[in-house]
């Protein structure tokens, strides 16, 4: 466990009803200064109950919360203008320009970043002088995004920030998280892109249920390093499956020429199977090689029966 000063966030044994329905049931979690945390779950799994009372707008029922040594639920003055949140959905005049919009919300900060520096970040450039209502949805959510930035915030709150946008506004838009984080800091990241959160989580927390059920980072969440791989690839004309150099007890499937089976650690199998294509002039098109994905894993995880 990390020291408090590493903390931005530290989360235990948190709880929250509405009613008779537990939409937090004692969850645990931490986030380090400067890293991006992936908050993932169904809808309906509690993570946007847990984000809220993060950012200080709803009040917990029991457990302890620390956002940099405060206890949001105080409201205090100066965690707020250390925070920055984008919501899936910003309230914004829609009859002010792009500047008018960033310049107005900076004016509720001590110390925020320049407007122009800000609006050339989430790259609105060409829009800077175009009215909110006329700005497309994409546009809409890097508007949200600057908005969030102008505080010159050390924590930033990011629920759906890629909705709606194309594949290269997305990848920009991950260009800029890891600027912030370069810059020190710190990211609570809400998604259903599970490929953005493997490109862009330090760490991931998934939540279901109420409960936690897997912490890690993406490449080791819920044991994904130490999952069984898959191996694919078109059996060659003429030869057949029971020729292949594999081990005994492997059974491989066969659906339509394609050759495939599982194993937990492929190294010397897949050895042995090209040097012995290789040897006989054989080409093994199609080869594939796959341990689970994230998305896999995120299934796997929020599929099971929990108490």
């Amino acid at each position: 466990m990390p020291a408090d000063a590493d903390l931005a966030i530290s989360v235990q044994g948190l709880t929250k009803s509405y009613g008779s329905v537990e939409a937090l049931r004692g969850i645990d979690f931490d986030v380090r200064r400067g890293e991006v945390l992936a908050l993932l779950g169904p809808n309906g799994a509690g993570k946007t109950t847990a984000v809220e009372i993060l950012e200080g707008y709803r009040k917990r029922d029991g457990g302890t919360v620390s956002v940099f040594g405060i206890d949001p639920e105080r409201r205090d003055r100066g965690l707020r203008a250390k925070v920055g949140i984008v919501l899936q959905e910003c309230a914004v005049d829609p009859y002010l320009t792009v500047t008018e919009a960033i310049t107005q919300r900076s004016g509720l900060y001590p110390r925020p970043r320049p407007v122009g520096e800000v609006i050339g970040l989430v790259g609105l450039e060409a829009k800077a002088r175009a009215r909110v209502k006329t700005l497309s949805g994409g546009q809409q959510r890097r508007l949200d995004l600057g908005l969030a930035l102008v505080g010159n915030p050390e924590l930033i709150f990011l629920d759906e920030p890629t909705t709606g946008f194309d594949p290269s506004a997305r990848h920009e838009a991950w260009d800029v998280v890891r600027g912030l984080c370069a810059e020190g800091r710190t990211v609570v990241l809400t998604t259903h892109y599970m490929d953005e959160a493997q490109v862009l989580a330090d760490s991931v927390t998934v939540i279901a249920a109420g409960r936690v059920v897997a912490s890690g980072s993406p490449d080791t969440l819920g044991g994904r390093d130490h999952g069984m791989t898959t191996v694919r690839f078109v059996l060659p004309s003429g030869v057949s499956v029971g020729t292949l150099p594999l081990p005994v007890g492997l059974e491989p499937q066969q659906r339509g020429g394609v050759v495939e089976f599982r194993i937990d650690e492929p190294t010397e199998v897949l050895h042995a199977l090209t040097g012995w294509a290789v040897e006989r002039g054989e080409v093994l098109s199609g080869l594939t090689v796959n341990r689970p994905s994230l998305e896999d894993v995120y299934l796997a995880l929020t599929s099971r029966d929990l108490p």
